[in-house]
């Protein structure tokens, strides 16, 4: 039994027979008191490091894995307003730990990442940092021999969103091949996938390759940029130049001027079941977790007479046209940052709001990418023929439709009125054939 010490007042009366005053506590005895008090300690100080065990942290965040990397040399960035270490950008934060970072590039939306959609973004000094900034979006899309003349090592942090037709994963490929092909030593940065829990889609048919599709892989694919970049050299679909580069890379032993070829740092405490939320908009037009969730699903309406939501407060989660029934959801595009010629803007549109709660746009979802807001828009819109924007030549391949779809199957079988079942039925094949592919490459327990 414990003992106990009774604690009074100054003044107040204590009646030993009855154990009462009118104000007192109780306490244990004080060794008693020094072990629970201990123990008590022990415990949150332990609930704290498990909570601490389990935050997600970015590869840019382990500076001290891949800070002494870059110790003495002459180093190059590709980077956008995503690579921050806290709220500090990374190029900043490289620069006052004395790193030389002699060059920056920049992808779809610039290196500060306010650029508007397939905006050019001409070449510029970075007033923040006074280092010059070239622009690897629209026709030059790769650093040349003469961008990297004064870089010793090449360093990548962006953050993507996992789905194919999100250009950065294009981007990323372009700088690998630029670095493999120029003897560059490249360290890549990696960051969670926001939609790395899942795997869904088309599987991109390579007739139809493009910047915002390269590679046979589903729409949702579930990888980080560092599992895809490992993939992307493993299975040899660089150009043959950089193909060959990574297969010396792979035997060949590095020096002391030289201590790695290409390196991955991977994320902290991050596994393919993490619900990841982005503590930024990765890009103008992807403003929250609702629109970055619904992207793989509706971004197919930019290939369509329907808006896609640009111009609005919720891209991609909100949808729609002047011509659809007015009983549906009205909303107008207007001209905002990030979307200053939206599609039918200033136009009153009805469509749909798929806008709100991440966990409840989660739970609609189920995993999957939905294709019934398409098939319903399309059995709404009235003048059908119209409803795919048509290129000049006509020719399946430059549809933008088929370029976002990976193929011009799906097209056709919403025009044929094939059910959701149907369609995702035929997608099967070669999503099993590419999850195959995929596993070799996991750098993090995977959701299956």
């Amino acid at each position: 039994m414990p003992r106990y010490i009774i604690h009074r007042f100054p003044g107040q009366k204590y009646n030993p027979k009855t154990n009462k005053a009118k104000y007192f506590w109780l306490t244990s005895h004080p060794k008693t008191t020094c072990m629970k008090f201990f123990i008590a300690i022990m415990a949150c100080f332990s609930f704290f490091l498990a909570g601490q065990a389990q935050l997600i942290q970015p590869a840019a965040y382990r500076t001290e894995v891949y800070l002494p990397l870059l110790k003495g040399k002459r180093v190059g960035v590709f980077a956008n307003h995503t690579a921050t270490i806290g709220k500090t950008h990374l190029v900043d934060s490289l620069q006052k730990r004395g790193v030389n970072i002699t060059i920056a590039f920049g992808p779809e939306h610039g290196f500060r990442g306010t650029a508007d959609a397939g905006e050019k973004v001409d070449n510029y000094i970075d007033a923040a940092t006074g280092i010059p900034v070239i622009s690897l979006y629209g026709k030059k899309r790769r650093p040349s021999a003469e961008d990297l003349k004064n870089v010793d090592v090449l360093l990548f942090d962006i953050q993507d969103v996992g789905t194919r037709y999100y250009t950065f994963i294009s981007s990323l490929q372009e700088y690998m091949e630029a670095a493999f092909e120029n003897k560059k030593p490249l360290i890549l940065l990696d960051r969670p996938n926001p939609n790395g829990f899942f795997i869904d889609g088309p599987v991109l048919d390579t007739a139809y390759k493009s910047f915002i599709g390269m590679q046979p892989i589903p729409i949702v694919y579930g990888m980080t940029m560092a599992e895809y970049a490992m993939m992307i050299a493993g299975e040899k679909w660089l150009t043959a130049k950089a193909n060959e580069q990574y297969d010396y890379y792979r035997t060949a032993k590095n020096s002391t001027d030289t201590a790695f070829h290409f390196q991955v740092i991977k994320c902290a405490n991050y596994t393919h079941k993490s619900k990841y939320e982005l503590p930024l908009k990765p890009s103008p037009n992807l403003p929250d977790m609702a629109s970055i969730y619904w992207y793989g699903s509706t971004c197919f309406f930019e290939g369509t007479i329907l808006s896609e939501g640009r111009g609005t407060e919720h891209p991609f989660a909100i949808f729609g046209h002047p011509s659809l029934p007015k009983t549906l959801k009205p909303f107008t595009p207007i001209s905002r940052d990030g979307a200053k010629e939206p599609k039918l803007k200033d136009q009153l549109c009805y469509g749909w709001d798929l806008s709100g709660d991440a966990k409840k746009v989660l739970q609609t979802m189920g995993g999957k990418v939905q294709v019934k807001y398409l098939l319903e828009a399309y059995q709404l819109y009235p003048d059908k023929e119209k409803f795919f924007l048509k290129p000049a030549s006509g020719k399946p391949t430059a549809y933008f439709f088929n370029k976002l779809a990976g193929n011009s199957e799906l097209m056709a079988q919403v025009i044929a009125g094939k059910s959701e079942a149907e369609i995702r039925k035929s997608w099967e094949p070669k999503l099993a054939a590419f999850k195959a592919i995929r596993k070799k490459y996991l750098l993090y327990p995977d959701f299956e």
